[in-house]
């Protein structure tokens, strides 16, 4: 099943086996995790991973991820990943990831795709409620968050072994009816 969402500067596009080159580089590019407790360093495992998503007939989506593309470029070559996962399935909550390649951090990029997948699933999906996690320290992702509506609900502290320390993980979500309300 073939999606993809337009927005101004971008475009996401559910992954394909074509894009499971980029996705195993940018998965294992240790300076785009530099905040997670581990990165995954074997590529094939990424790109299992990522197929063990593909949406099979009959059968309800755990994940959806999508590669993230600028609308100017006319050879279309990944930039990023917006993804999301069930969390609860009963409580009809998802929670998102994204990353985009350091290159074209900080040109909204990020940002535009996070909030064409909360419309996804807040409008496709019929989500309740969807939430992210990051480590405190990483300033740009709860920044982010913050930016498309997102909430900062809870700091778990010393949650997270990150650079041979406790830190603390911040935790965002948006609600239904906060995301129809940005």
């Amino acid at each position: 099943m073939y999606i993809e969402f337009v927005g101004e500067k971008i475009k996401i596009t559910t992954v394909t086996e074509q894009d499971l080159d980029f996705i195993g580089q940018l998965e294992c590019d240790t300076n785009i995790w530099s905040f997670e407790e581990t990165v995954e360093t074997d590529e094939e495992k990424v790109r299992e991973k990522y197929r063990s998503h593909f949406a099979v007939a009959d059968e309800k989506p755990y994940a959806y991820d999508f590669v993230i593309r600028r609308m100017d470029d006319p050879e279309d070559t990944p930039i990023g990943i917006v993804q999301m996962w069930s969390y609860v399935d009963y409580r009809k909550s998802w929670e998102l990831g994204f990353a985009v390649l350091s290159e074209c951090a900080g040109n909204g990029y990020g940002s535009e795709a996070t909030r064409l997948l909360l419309q996804f699933a807040f409008q496709e999906l019929q989500a309740h409620k969807v939430v992210g996690m990051c480590n405190s320290q990483n300033v740009r992702s709860a920044a982010l968050m913050q930016h498309v509506g997102m909430t900062r609900e809870a700091v778990f502290q010393e949650e997270l072994w990150w650079n041979n320390q406790w830190t603390d993980q911040y935790f965002f979500s948006i609600l239904d009816r906060e995301f129809k309300s940005v």
